[in-house]
C-alpha cells in the first residue's frame, strides 16, 4: 500500500534515510515514531526489523543533524562504526546541497549566468 504524501512536503525535495538506531526499547520506539510521524517536516517514518529507522523528511526545512538530536532526546543512539559514520556524513552533504538547491533561482536558458566578483 503506498502513503500518501503530506500537503506541505515538496516531493522533489523529500529525502529518505536509513538508519540502525540501538538503545530504545518499544515503548520508547513507539512513543519516537509517532512523534516522528507527526513533525510537520517528516513525511513518513517506520521501524523495521533490527531496529533500523527509515524516515523520509522534506530536505528544505529539516536536517539530518535534528533527526540525530531528537534519536538522543528518546535514549537512542546509532549504530557505531565506520560505515554509519561514512553513511551520516554522506547524509549531511546532501541536506547541504538539497537546500542549496532550493533556494536557488534558475536563470534563463538565453541569459549568462550571474558572475561572482572577488
Amino acid at each position: 500500500m503506498t502513503k500518501a504524501h503530506k500537503l506541505i512536503n515538496q516531493d522533489q525535495f523529500l529525502l529518505r534515510r536509513k538508519l540502525i538506531v540501538e538503545g530504545l526499547d518499544e515503548s520508547q520506539w513507539d512513543d519516537f515514531i509517532h512523534e516522528l510521524n507527526h513533525h510537520p517536516c517528516v513525511d513518513f517514518a517506520e521501524r523495521k526489523p533490527n531496529d533500523q529507522l527509515q524516515v523520509t523528511y522534506d530536505g528544505t526545512h529539516w536536517s539530518m543533524d535534528e533527526l540525530l538530536a531528537m534519536i538522543e532526546v528518546h535514549g537512542g543512539r546509532l549504530e557505531a562504526g565506520w560505515w554509519t559514520r561514512r553513511k551520516l556524513a554522506w547524509y549531511q552533504f546532501t541536506d547541504d546541497n538539497v537546500r542549496a538547491n532550493a533556494k536557488h533561482e534558475p536563470f534563463c536558458c538565453s541569459k549568462i549566468p550571474p558572475m561572482k566578483r572577488k
